[in-house]
C-alpha cells in the first residue's frame, strides 16, 4: 500500500469527524434556545391562566352586579308605582277634604243665618209679649201665645247654636284632616322623587356593569387566544427540540 492513499483516507476521516463535531456544536445552541423558548412559553401560559381566572372572576362579579341592579330597578319601579298610587290617593283625600270644608262653611253660614233669624224672632216676641202684657194682662190669651212663641224661638235658636258649634267642630276637624293629607301628599311626592332618582342611578349602574361585562368578555376571549397561541408555540418548540435531539443522537451514532 502506498503512502498517498493512506494520507487521503486520513484527511477524509478528519474532515468527516469535523463535520460531525460541527453538526453537534450547531445543534447544541439551538436546543438551548428551544428549551428557553419552552420555559418562556410555559411562563406565558401560567400568566395567561392567571389572566383568565381574573377575567372570569371579573365577569362573574359584573354579572352578579347586573343581576342585583335588575332587582333594584324592579324594586324601584314598584316603589315609584306605589308612590304614584299614594299621591293620587292623597290628592283625592285633599280634594274631598276641601269639599267637606266648603260644605262645613256653607252649613255654618246657614246655621248662623238661622240662629240670627231666631234671635230676631226672639227679640220681636219679647217686644210683642211686653206689649200684650201691658195691654191685655199677663194671663191673657195673647200673652200666653206670645210666651209660647218666645219659648219655641229660643228652642230653635239654641238648636241652631248647637248646629253652629257642631259645624265649627267639623270644620276644624276637616281642616286638620286636609292639612294632614297635604303633608302626606308632600311626603309621598318627596318619596316618589327620591325613588325616581334611585331608579335612574340603578339604571346607570346597570348600564356601566353591562359595559364592564362586555369588556371582560373581550379580555377573556383575547386571553384565551394568547393562551392557545402560547400552547401552539410550546408544542412546536417541543417538536423541534425532539427532532433536534433525535438528529443529534443519530449524528453521534454515525460519528462512533
Amino acid at each position: 500500500m502506498t503512502v498517498q492513499p493512506i494520507v487521503r483516507r486520513s484527511v477524509l476521516a478528519v474532515a468527516f469527524a469535523g463535520l460531525l463535531a460541527g453538526g453537534a456544536y450547531a445543534q447544541s445552541p439551538d436546543s438551548t434556545t428551544q428549551q428557553q423558548d419552552i420555559k418562556q412559553d410555559k411562563k406565558d401560559i401560567r400568566n395567561d391562566k392567571k389572566d383568565l381566572a381574573k377575567d372570569r372572576a371579573d365577569r362573574n362579579a359584573d354579572q352578579r352586579d347586573i343581576n342585583q341592579d335588575k332587582r333594584d330597578i324592579k324594586s324601584d319601579k314598584q316603589d315609584v308605582r306605589q308612590d304614584n298610587k299614594d299621591i293620587n290617593s292623597d290628592k283625592r283625600d285633599v280634594h274631598q277634604d276641601n269639599k267637606d270644608i266648603r260644605n262645613d262653611k256653607t252649613d255654618l253660614s246657614k246655621d248662623r243665618a238661622d240662629r240670627n233669624a231666631d234671635q230676631h224672632d226672639i227679640n220681636q216676641d219679647k217686644t210683642k209679649l211686653a206689649h200684650d202684657d201691658a195691654k191685655y194682662g199677663d194671663n191673657s190669651a195673647q200673652a200666653k201665645a206670645d210666651r209660647q212663641d218666645l219659648h219655641q224661638d229660643r228652642t230653635d235658636r239654641n238648636a241652631d247654636q248647637r248646629d253652629i258649634n257642631h259645624d265649627k267642630t267639623d270644620l276644624s276637624k276637616d281642616r286638620t284632616d286636609r292639612n294632614k293629607d297635604v303633608k302626606d301628599l308632600n311626603a309621598d311626592r318627596k318619596d316618589r322623587n327620591q325613588d325616581v332618582k334611585d331608579l335612574h342611578a340603578d339604571r346607570k349602574d346597570r348600564n356601566q356593569d353591562v359595559k364592564d361585562l362586555h369588556n371582560d368578555k373581550t379580555d377573556l376571549k383575547q386571553d384565551r387566544k394568547d393562551r392557545n397561541k402560547d400552547q401552539k408555540d410550546i408544542n412546536k418548540d417541543k417538536k423541534d427540540l425532539h427532532k433536534d435531539r433525535k438528529d443529534l443522537k443519530q449524528d453521534r451514532k454515525g460519528h462512533k
